[in-house]
């Protein structure tokens, strides 16, 4: 089976691009070439894909069994891969997001069928124009679309944290191992799924040539649900430190002009997300999340700590979060004396 994988390196596709290959699958990387080396075995075509009379020319001659796209965010980036790709593929996947379900949600547990609009997240919405342009081709084109929506997927060196900064989960780390305390959305008790990236490669990998995935929309998600609380309690505790959390309201988050938090609070993170996942579990008899939250923090954590490279230091972001401390605990003060 050839695949053609457009990105392949990220914390999603990663892991994906090196079972393929260790399965004997025929992948090849379309991207700029930037992580390459991390997978062996991968054949690769450097080039931008956004480069339109680039890509073209790459991809002359070549078809595919599946060609999985992580990498586009926008309609415009789908209609060009409509163009490159129709009678070259059977099979065209496209990474969508569960960011894209309603918000506020209207039912606790969400399945594929839930409403796509987001009011809150431009990236939501860009998105939902996304796979409406692909169910429009899938509909009159009879274009091969399987869409996948992830949810808070993490993987080796990344962190499902609430709230971090522009340069990843190192600074909350820090803050935990120094005693400080570490912001929470609202009181911390709104249920969050996460999703280790090994189990949902299993799952993707599942739809992969899937006959009955083409046409679908599926998210691929872990059936473990945690509050915030236990999400950053659990990291409190396997770095052996007191668990300090500083609450404050996702409204006044999206309000800060540091930082814009309106759509990851307001849009995702401040709502609960907990999934059925009867679907993917149909389309791909035996799947499901073997890997908890415990198991894949610490696993995250060892490699967060053996690499330099990881540990990137973001003193504004602390700075913001020391700010948004002192405001909470004025704020407590102020109360209390009335």
């Amino acid at each position: 089976m050839k695949a053609l994988f457009i990105g392949g390196t990220g914390t999603i596709s990663l892991p994906i691009t090196r079972k393929l290959v260790a399965q004997g699958w025929d992948v090849t990387l379309l991207n700029r070439g930037n992580k390459n080396d991390l997978v062996p075995g991968a054949k690769t075509i450097l080039c931008d894909i956004n480069d339109k009379k680039a890509a073209a020319e790459a991809l002359k001659g070549l078809s595919f069994d599946v060609v999985a796209q992580f990498v586009a965010f926008t309609q415009e980036q789908v209609e060009r891969d409509i163009r490159l790709f129709t009678g070259k593929t059977r099979q065209y996947i496209f990474i969508s997001s569960a960011s894209a379900y309603i918000k506020p949600m209207r039912n606790h547990l969400i399945t594929e069928s839930s409403p796509l609009t987001n009011p809150y997240w431009q990236y939501s919405r860009n998105k939902i124009a996304c796979e409406q342009e692909l169910i429009y081709v899938r509909d009159r084109k009879n274009f091969p679309v399987t869409i996948v929506r992830p949810s808070h997927t993490y993987g080796l060196g990344s962190l499902p944290l609430s709230i971090h900064g522009h340069k990843g989960s190192w600074q909350i780390i820090q803050r935990v191992l120094n005693n400080k305390p570490v912001l929470i959305p609202g009181d911390g008790t709104s249920l969050w799924t996460v999703t280790w990236s090994d189990d949902f490669a299993d799952a993707f990998i599942g739809l992969m040539g899937n006959d009955h995935a083409i046409g679908e929309a599926v998210h691929i998600t872990s059936d473990e649900a945690l509050t915030w609380n236990q999400i950053h309690r659990q990291l409190s505790e396997a770095l052996d430190r007191p668990f300090i959390p500083c609450y404050v309201p996702s409204t006044l988050l999206a309000q800060t002009q540091d930082y814009d938090f309106t759509g990851s609070m307001l849009g995702d993170k401040a709502n609960c997300a907990v999934f059925d996942n009867t679907k993917i579990k149909r389309l791909v008899p035996g799947f499901r999340a073997k890997t908890r939250l415990d198991q894949g923090m610490q696993l995250s954590l060892e490699y967060i700590m053996n690499n330099k490279d990881r540990q990137v230091e973001d003193p504004e972001f602390d700075a913001f979060c020391d700010k948004m401390v002192d405001i909470m605990r004025r704020a407590e003060q102020e109360v209390a004396a009335l």
